[in-house]
């Protein structure tokens, strides 16, 4: 004898009469999906909260400097020397000059190499470290060589030498400089990297059903190296802003360029230090550090994010009563 289907245990309810099929609930993109667990990865973690805030600031006052420092920088229309006052923040040059509009306007030019040598040099590691890698035997010892031989070189002996022959050159030429000598540690982090992901199912899967090999390098590799290539950007960008604060600040470069680099190269030249007037070498210093920790803060913040071996330890708070 049959039972009726209703009295099957754990069979599906029959729908009322004139009731169709519950609509089927609209899925969230997978690019909104990971956007929304970046988010709230940022907001629980302190590091990544803190250095995003920081970043954010120096990237609006890059934005809008006209906002902040009505003064143009390179006006020397001042009482030349001039200190602290409600008209002139940090006071004034030699030349008469507003060292509030020099620091702010001078921090456009320090993120956009920031921002450019950290996705320049990130996009070339990534081609070279992970197409070697990948493609192995010529690729791989050819590049391999061209990547150990830039790892033995001094890097900022390099770059001095580099750019004393373009000297008084502008920004883009330093962007150039940085870019061409900064690539090689982080394209041999992504080939140990990806050496270590080669042989995994997912590719020999995408390998079995006849797909390209930069298909597979594009589609496949990449996406799951994620967080390192994060990691490998905010490295370069911090990099990136100690190198060209370095090379401006000794002289190699535009000395006429509004930067904290050259802000700190001209403070040098006339002893700030010793006149009065340590403002003028005080305040790009403070603004190269901010920015390096913004950088770092949001490094390790990713590195916690994307290990949880290197997330801290949080007490959470028992509730109810405490056992005696």
């Amino acid at each position: 004898m049959s039972m009726p289907i209703s009295s099957i245990p754990g069979a599906a309810e029959p729908l009322p009469a004139g009731a169709g099929p519950a609509p089927a609930r609209r899925s969230r993109r997978p690019a909104s999906n990971a956007l929304a667990r970046l988010g709230r990865a940022v907001r629980s973690n302190r590091k990544a909260t803190a250095g995003t805030v920081l970043l954010v600031i120096f990237v609006l006052v890059a934005l809008f400097p006209g906002v902040i420092a009505h003064d143009s920088p390179a006006a020397d229309a001042y009482t030349p020397r001039l200190g602290l006052t409600t008209g002139h923040l940090l006071g004034t040059t030699s030349l008469g000059q507003d060292m509030w509009a020099q620091l702010v306007y001078g921090t456009r030019d320090m993120l956009l190499i920031a921002f450019v040598v950290g996705l320049a040099t990130t996009a070339i590691a990534v081609l070279i470290g992970v197409g070697a890698a990948y493609l192995g035997g010529l690729w791989d010892g050819v590049l391999g060589v061209v990547t150990d031989v830039l790892l033995v070189i001094p890097l900022f002996p390099l770059l001095i030498v580099i750019a004393a022959y373009a000297h008084s050159s502008s920004t883009w030429v330093l962007i150039v400089v940085i870019t061409a000598t900064s690539w090689s540690y982080t394209a041999r982090q992504l080939r140990s990297q990806a050496l270590s992901l080669r042989s995994r199912d997912f590719l020999e899967a995408a390998r079995v059903r006849g797909e390209r090999s930069i298909y597979i390098i594009v589609n496949e590799l990449i996406p799951t190296m994620t967080s390192l290539i994060v990691a490998s950007f905010l490295t370069n960008a911090l990099y990136a802003v100690l190198f060209a604060s370095s090379l401006q600040f000794i002289g190699l470069g535009n000395p006429n360029t509004q930067s904290w680099g050259t802000m700190l190269y001209w403070a040098q030249n006339e002893a700030a230090l010793q006149t009065g007037q340590p403002m003028w070498a005080i305040a790009p210093g403070a603004c190269i550090a901010a920015l390096g920790a913004a950088f770092a803060l949001l490094n390790y913040a990713f590195d916690e994010i994307g290990n949880p071996a290197l997330r801290p330890v949080r007490r959470t708070r028992t509730r109810g009563k405490r056992a005696h």
